[in-house]
């Protein structure tokens, strides 16, 4: 059968009259594209595009051997000035493009490359003559295919490869002949389950856990939408542990819980306690120490004082990496005292988790291996694109009996494959966006030790700036000692307020300050830094250093620019 292509509904219409052609046919469309697209991209897609003109591609797969063109020109359609014909990248790893030196001739070579697997994957799904699914069993994907997250980086020609193979074995959504599924995703590119998705998370989870320290990598895990919905997931799973019947019973089965944060943790833990039918009053803040960290004399203090009021203590939420200070708290004897008691230790690790990654840094985090859950957000220090949280749990099985409902109309049990890389009953949602592909593909690229290269940069340039402003006139730090992740905490005093003798005078003065220069900030549109109070603190800057790209010289500029927009205050 003919492909109709995706422009028509039904009918062949390749005996129209091609001599005038109006903007709905696809040859007119093809060349008002083209006149948008550059270095032959619109071209390319126009010959795609062409109904009877277009081959069947050949194995998206395989490997592609390096340009023969000579430099300047490239296989467009039309004559052009890219450089795509002297791009190899083969011989390139991420680390040639963009912020690299002289790396935006290659960045936007292969951005190219990549808009034209995906142009080429849109077409095909409109194709009826193409699979709906290129169906491959898990453990045939597994021996197919080497998955696995490596130490060192691939190429971008490795890189390519991935990203072709990945729409290769994934469902084509926008395919007339999907009629499965109550949603549909028409004309874009759309990633949805598959066993390459679900591989691709068991390989990254388990990798994670290795990390953190689990042994052979072994327990649970599931991306959600962000650090708020996993801490909360690991809330839940702490109560399922401690009272499996208030799933089908409720919370009027089971006594008064609490669960114990610090006071200085992100707000979510409360949050979930809301949500979970807990409440707020349940939380119970532990008192924190002049640089943030939890002090475990008070946890176990309040502890005590729960039980005999008769609560029943379910839940501990220690903090590596608070959102203000960047603190760490001490791991290693919080979970000496959940141990003793016999609590749930979960570690929200949202911000500071991926110094895990760093030899240099990792011992902030130790043990975190004790742990029963942790929460670790790669869209922050690894700088994967929003949104990218995991919850990894330390025992296998119990989020599938947390959270599995059986419903027997989406996950059926006679399915012809292996059931244990059905991972969607485990889930609160049922219907999850795919977070893992931009962080497996990162992983590709960066490597194990690209991550940590890049963890220890943002570490040094936040010590340069401590060591830059700690001792210089008009700056106070917010606490003593150097700061353990890349928040660097400071009051900006103006020539105005530096000597002022009345204690709340100068206060009320400095309150205002940080948030005067963070507007003008906007407005030149020069730098962002953020600010926020703490407690009885007023306003202060917080400097968080996560952007790779970052060097010396920005940071020298950023305290330029506070004492150029800040001297008149």
């Amino acid at each position: 059968m003919a492909s109709h292509g995706f422009w028509s509904l039904g009918g062949d219409n390749t005996g129209a009259n091609t001599g005038s052609q109006s903007p709905s046919t696809p040859r007119a469309w093809c060349q008002a594209a083209a006149q948008k697209f550059s270095g032959g991209i619109g071209s390319k897609l126009c010959a795609l595009l062409n109904v009877g003109e277009v081959e069947k591609p050949a194995d998206p797969t395989a490997k592609q051997p390096p340009q023969t063109e000579a430099a300047g020109t490239c296989s467009c359609n039309k004559s052009c000035n890219c450089t795509k014909g002297a791009v190899v990248f083969s011989d390139l790893y991420s680390t040639d493009l963009l912020p690299a030196m002289d790396g935006d001739t290659k960045t936007m070579t292969f951005l190219q490359e990549v808009v034209d697997i995906l142009l080429a994957y849109i077409v095909e799904s409109f194709d009826r003559d193409t699979k709906v699914i290129d169906f491959h069993y898990p453990n045939e994907l597994l021996q197919m295919n080497n998955w696995e997250l490596q130490e060192e980086p691939a190429t971008l020609d490795d890189i390519l490869i991935s990203c072709r193979a990945t729409l290769k074995y994934a469902i084509k959504t926008a395919h007339p002949s999907r009629l499965a599924d109550i949603h549909c995703q028409h004309q874009h590119v759309h990633l949805r389950g598959g066993s390459r998705l679900v591989l691709l998370e068991y390989v990254s989870l388990k990798k994670m856990r290795e990390i953190i320290g689990w042994p052979d990598g072994r327990g649970d895990g599931i991306f959600s939408p962000g650090g708020a919905i996993s801490n909360m997931y690991a809330m839940l799973l702490a109560r399922f542990k401690m009272f499996p019947e208030v799933k089908e019973k409720g919370m009027s089965s089971v006594p008064r819980l609490v669960a114990f944060t610090s006071e200085h943790s992100h707000f979510s833990i409360k949050k979930g306690a809301a949500a979970l039918g807990i409440g707020t009053e349940s939380v119970i803040c532990i008192k924190a120490d002049e640089s943030g960290k939890m002090i475990p004399a008070d946890l176990e203090r309040r502890i005590l004082e729960a039980k005999q009021k008769g609560f029943v203590p379910f839940f501990v939420s220690a903090t590596a990496g608070t959102t203000v200070y960047g603190a760490f708290d001490p791991l290693i004897a919080i979970s000496d005292i959940c141990k003793k008691y016999n609590i749930w230790m979960h570690v929200d690790g949202a911000w500071g988790g991926s110094l895990l990654m760093s030899r240099r840094h990792r011992w902030k985090l130790d043990g975190v291996e004790r742990a029963n859950s942790v929460t670790w957000n790669p869209h922050k220090m690894m700088s994967v694109p929003l949104q990218c949280s995991a919850l990894l749990v330390r025992e296998e099985g119990l989020m599938q009996n947390c959270n599995q409902m059986h419903a027997c109309y989406l996950f059926q049990q006679d399915k012809h494959y292996d059931l244990s890389y059905d991972t969607g009953d485990k889930a609160l949602q049922c219907g999850r966006h795919v977070d893992i592909f931009k962080l497996w593909l990162m992983w590709r690229a960066k490597g194990t030790i690209g991550f940590e290269a890049q963890i220890d940069k943002c570490l040094e340039l936040s010590e340069y700036l401590y060591n830059k402003i700690k001792d210089r006139e008009g700056y106070e730090m917010v606490f003593d000692g150097k700061p353990q992740h890349t928040n660097v905490c400071f009051w900006y005093l103006p020539p105005g307020i530096r000597y002022m003798e009345d204690k709340e005078e100068r206060k009320k003065h400095l309150h205002k300050v940080a948030p005067v220069i963070k507007a003008r900030m906007m407005e030149y549109g020069t730098t962002m830094v953020s600010y926020q109070p703490q407690g009885d603190k007023v306003n202060f800057f917080r400097m968080v250093i996560s952007n790779p790209a970052a060097t010396f010289e920005d940071i020298d500029f950023l305290i330029e620019e506070i004492e150029r927009l800040g001297q008149d205050l």
